[in-house]
């Protein structure tokens, strides 16, 4: 089992933006969109997107700090359960009364590790009542960034090794739970659960998306029109001249689709002007030579408060 702390580089003490923060950088490293065909670095991205799951939800960090969970989410045995629940002689149950070591009936132990895997993540089998027919069977399905956003088809493989495209509605949400009417085995209904991947450059807040755009000074400075990615394709938007690091630009209705209202959320646009990788002479020798630059004060402001 791989700790998600050290999987994220952070310490068990680390807050929610701190986890938040370790999995955005991990994540804009290793995302399989910015690294095509590499498999070390898809295989990294898993690895980081299990360990964020698990961290960003409260109860499931609460839940594996106590041990009570694996890092993939699966329940864990009570402590002590090798000991004091292994077989016997004829499947009887092995424990201690005082100074003597009994057998008893397995029958409820089964019974129990079976309601307590009822209803959850991965492969196992929900609740159900024997009297009732088979009960219906779970799953959690990773769906990248854009499928859920879009909307498309996502393929799943059942335990009986049967394979079903589901279709993805556009917008779906994570944690958003899918019906398969008799797709289950033995023709039992199954519930998938969505966990949307996180995307290596957009960050969604309700139903609008955010995205720190990187410009070059002449950009800012001079204004134009530039290329914006969207989740629905690039579009072009026009960046005012005299713009700074910062400047929040919106493109409108271009966020993801609100299922109740039917209405778009909205893109922000924060921009980040960036230097070129490769010193040039010409800028460093006209910001030397520009009066009006040398009089600016960027941090004027900030002297108010210390």
């Amino acid at each position: 089992m791989s700790d998600p702390y050290s999987v994220l580089g952070v310490p068990k003490t680390a807050s929610d933006d701190d986890v938040r923060k370790a999995f955005r950088k991990l994540a804009k490293k290793h995302h399989p969109d910015l690294n095509p065909g590499d498999k070390k670095a898809e295989a990294k991205f898993k690895e980081i997107s299990q360990a964020n799951d698990l961290l960003s939800d409260k109860e499931k960090r609460r839940r594996f700090d106590a041990g009570e969970i694996d890092d993939a989410g699966n329940e864990m045995p009570p402590r002590g359960f090798y000991r004091d629940q292994a077989s016997g002689p004829g499947g009887a149950k092995y424990s201690r009364s005082g100074g003597q070591e009994e057998f008893g009936d397995m029958g409820g132990i089964f019974e129990e590790m079976f309601r307590r895997r009822g209803g959850g993540g991965g492969f196992g089998f929900g609740g159900g009542d024997a009297d009732h027919g088979p009960p219906p069977v779970s799953y959690t399905l990773p769906v990248p960034f854009l499928v859920a956003a879009r909307g498309g088809k996502q393929r799943v493989t059942m335990p009986n090794g049967k394979t079903l495209d589901i279709d993805v509605p556009e917008g779906a949400t994570d944690g958003q739970t899918l019906r398969l009417k008799g797709q289950g085995p033995s023709g039992v209904d199954a519930y998938v659960e969505l966990r949307v991947q996180p995307h290596a450059f957009f960050e969604v807040r309700d139903t609008n998306i955010h995205v720190e755009l990187p410009v070059t000074i002449t950009e800012a400075a001079l204004g134009g029109k530039v290329k914006v990615p969207t989740v629905s394709g690039a579009v072009m938007l026009n960046v005012p001249a005299g713009s700074n690091t910062g400047t929040s630009l919106r493109l409108k209705g271009r966020g993801l689709l609100d299922k109740k209202s039917g209405q778009r959320g909205d893109q922000y646009v924060k921009l980040k002007i960036v230097l070129p990788a490769k010193p040039d002479d010409k800028l460093k020798a006209f910001l030397e030579s520009w009066e009006a630059g040398k009089e600016q004060d960027p941090r004027k402001e900030m002297e108010q408060f210390t």
